[in-house]
């Protein structure tokens, strides 16, 4: 953990998430008491946020992103190629990447913890030329993401997510893919294979019980039970992250999979559907710093954190 002094502040503000206009002013404010002077960009549209970060870091010192994990992601590239210190006001939904860093979910207190100077370097996932910090997953995932509603998801903020998870499991179906780890092909039946570079995803289940966001590893994880609905007694197991102790699931770490399918299959990264199989994951270790508590844990700490 190290200070970071800074000066001049990119704000990008993502007007359509569920709580940013909300954050905006309040962090805005923090941020000018701490004596920064902030440049606010509004974004509408993820593509944008790389393209804001590039034509305008050469004036700035960090980096905040106001928005959920799909924006913060859809930001790693960009502030990778500038070598800014990356600060976030977690106004999404689930604000997994913030509950992995213990970063506070009030507005305020995430603005004060950038202006205390304190950050620490994270590891990023890669899917074929696409980041993500928490998780990037094929099937269910990609399905949910499809099937939630927008305006529901604003307006509902995590109840959303419920509604949608009962229309996927009602009309899910196992597909067929290879996993290479290695050089060595694995052929599988599954309704989801998940690949996360951070600990917590979906709302605060957790990727794997060793995991964190900055071991340089990738972990992965196959749904392969014969009923999708048995995944409903294993609940609890995502929770802390013990799903790997269940025979239907098969897990591994390594810092490079490939996943195979007989038709392209979307890929969902922290919320966005950005691309498709065949799929190529990487880790990228220790390739962004960002500001966190001093006493951040990245790894295995109390069920407590994984609530609201």
């Amino acid at each position: 953990m190290t200070s970071h002094p800074i000066k001049r502040v990119l704000l990008l503000h993502n007007a359509k998430a569920r709580r940013s206009g909300e954050a905006l002013e309040t962090v805005c404010a923090r941020l000018e008491a701490g004596g920064f002077a902030v440049t606010v960009e509004p974004f509408e549209n993820l593509p944008e946020i790389a393209r804001d970060i590039t034509r305008l870091h050469e004036t700035s010192d960090a980096v905040v992103v106001c928005g959920g994990d799909g924006s913060i992601s859809s930001a790693a590239p960009a502030v990778i190629e500038s070598g800014l210190p990356l600060g976030i006001i977690p106004a999404g939904t689930a604000n997994d990447l913030a509950r992995t860093l213990s970063i506070p979910l009030d507005f305020a207190a995430a603005a004060d913890l950038i202006v205390a100077g304190q950050t620490k370097r994270i590891d990023v996932g890669m899917v074929n030329g696409h980041a993500f910090f928490n998780v990037a997953s094929i099937g269910l995932s990609s399905d949910l993401a499809q099937k939630l509603d927008p305006e529901l998801k604003k307006r509902f903020g995590r109840l959303s997510y419920a509604v949608a998870v009962v229309r996927v499991m009602a009309s899910a179906r196992r597909f067929r893919a290879r996993i290479v780890e290695k050089g060595s092909g694995t052929r599988v039946k599954t309704y989801q294979i998940a690949v996360g570079n951070g600990r917590l995803y979906g709302g605060g289940n957790v990727v794997a019980e060793t995991a964190a966001i900055d071991d340089g590893r990738l972990d992965l994880y196959s749904l392969e039970m014969p009923s999708l609905w048995k995944s409903v007694l294993m609940a609890r197991a995502f929770r802390t992250g013990t799903h790997g102790a269940w025979k239907e699931v098969r897990t591994a770490r390594c810092v490079e999979f490939d996943i195979e399918t007989r038709r392209p299959m979307p890929v969902n990264t922290d919320g966005e559907i950005v691309t498709a199989t065949p799929a190529h994951f990487r880790v990228l270790p220790a390739a962004v710093t960002v500001f966190a508590p001093a006493d951040a844990s990245t790894g295995p700490h109390p069920l407590r954190l994984y609530h609201p």
